[in-house]
């Protein structure tokens, strides 16, 4: 990953055409994920209450009207101005209000209301010039927030290349408990079609964006680390980091990684003695796909992140505790906990490693550069394969381009 100054600029380019929501009131109302998803069934059985979820990013402002009294102390591994409760983008925030927010005033509804946010402030595009001189930060936020409450870990930016002791660290977190999700990257419509770190670490899930159609966004990156998809188009996001409006026609694979780590703290919640290995498992079991769950898409992954198949059809197999769902591994470090499951083969993605996914160790981490992108993933753009996000239950039609 490179040295944050190389990336100023990266977020605006990603960000052109974003226009602002008539009213903040309103905005609910553009939350189309929520119907599709069956929000309103989901939060009688679940709303995430229990979970905490660190999200590694701009900063948290925890005084928006979505945010208060969701916010619990945090971490802030930067040298800029102020602490983890100055958000010097707004894109943290609109992250956490994703994941947890409770749709105060009008603002955004979260998919686990019932959740808390710790804030991880990191170095990413926007960071003032003193913050920048220190370079890459993601290690340090990886290993605060491993080192906090949180049980999800939710990271929405990405670089080309691992830095020193990012894959360590990630094991670090998994050893810990934690479950690790992150954005794939929006690049894919630019030419720039490889998946970037954190979500390509071995122990990350890669998340990708789907449209209200159900069709994976074209700017959304495909390739062998793409685990889950979620929604991330028209997913509205706020402006900027002044929190005077929200912008409704806003896209990226960040919408989608934040979303996937609600979705997991309402079944977490309502499963409070599963691991994070478990929680994924039911994940990838219940995934809408209608492919080989041992061939995952490279659009898809293993499909798209269905909840209400867990929640409310007590669909999924939650398997062996300390076994990676993806590799097939026994997570290093990780205890087995008081977690029981009715078989720990019944889960097919229980049965073989992923070929195609983001399990799989890559050659390029091995790598170390500290000149690599570190990226805010928020763009614009939709199309390819089809998904129908019916009331909570989806069908996944495979992607034409030979996913």
């Amino acid at each position: 990953m490179t040295t944050v100054g190389a990336t100023l600029g990266a977020l605006a380019v990603m960000s052109v055409g974003l226009a602002p929501s008539a009213a903040a009131d309103d905005i609910q109302s553009q939350q189309w994920y929520l119907d599709a998803m069956n929000a309103q069934g989901l939060w009688k059985v679940s709303t995430g209450k229990g979970i905490s979820v660190a999200v590694v990013d701009t900063g948290v402002n925890p005084d928006t009207s979505s945010l208060k009294g969701q916010v619990l102390p945090g971490v802030d591994v930067t040298e800029a101005a102020g602490d983890e409760t100055n958000d010097y983008e707004g894109h943290g925030t609109s992250m956490a209000e994703l994941i947890a927010g409770t749709g105060g005033g009008g603002g955004l509804r979260g998919v686990a209301p019932g959740a808390k946010i710790i804030p991880i402030r990191t170095a990413l595009t926007g960071i003032d010039k003193k913050a920048e001189k220190q370079g890459d930060t993601t290690v340090k936020a990886i290993r605060a927030a491993a080192d906090s409450d949180a049980k999800i870990i939710s990271m929405s930016f990405g670089g080309d290349f691992p830095i020193d002791g990012e894959p360590e660290a990630v094991q670090y977190a998994r050893s810990k408990g934690k479950l690790l999700i992150a954005s794939v990257g929006n690049g894919a419509d630019q030419g720039e079609n490889y998946i970037g770190y954190p979500a390509k670490d071995p122990g990350v899930v890669g998340v990708s964006a789907i449209n209200e159609n159900g069709e994976v966004a074209k700017f959304s990156e495909s390739g062998a680390y793409v685990d889950l998809a979620s929604p991330g188009v028209d997913v509205p996001l706020w402006c900027n980091n002044k929190f005077r409006s929200y912008c409704s026609k806003s896209a990226g694979t960040s919408q989608a990684a934040a979303i996937t780590s609600g979705a997991a703290a309402l079944i977490w919640s309502a499963h409070p003695k599963w691991t994070a290995n478990q929680v994924l498992r039911v994940m990838i079991d219940t995934a809408g796909r209608d492919w080989p769950k041992n061939t995952p898409s490279r659009y898809l992954g293993y499909g798209t992140i269905r909840p209400a198949q867990v929640l409310l059809k007590g669909k999924g197999d939650p398997g062996a505790a300390d076994i990676d769902p993806v590799s097939n591994k026994k997570t290093p470090g990780l205890t087995t906990g008081t977690a029981t499951s009715p078989s720990a083969s019944a889960s097919t993605s229980s049965k073989a490693p992923n070929p195609t996914s983001g399990g799989q160790t890559s050659a390029a981490a091995s790598t170390s550069d500290s000149s690599g992108n570190t990226t805010l993933w928020v763009a614009l753009g939709a199309a390819a394969a089809v998904v129908v996000l019916g009331g909570g239950a989806f069908a996944v039609v495979r992607s034409r381009r030979g996913a």
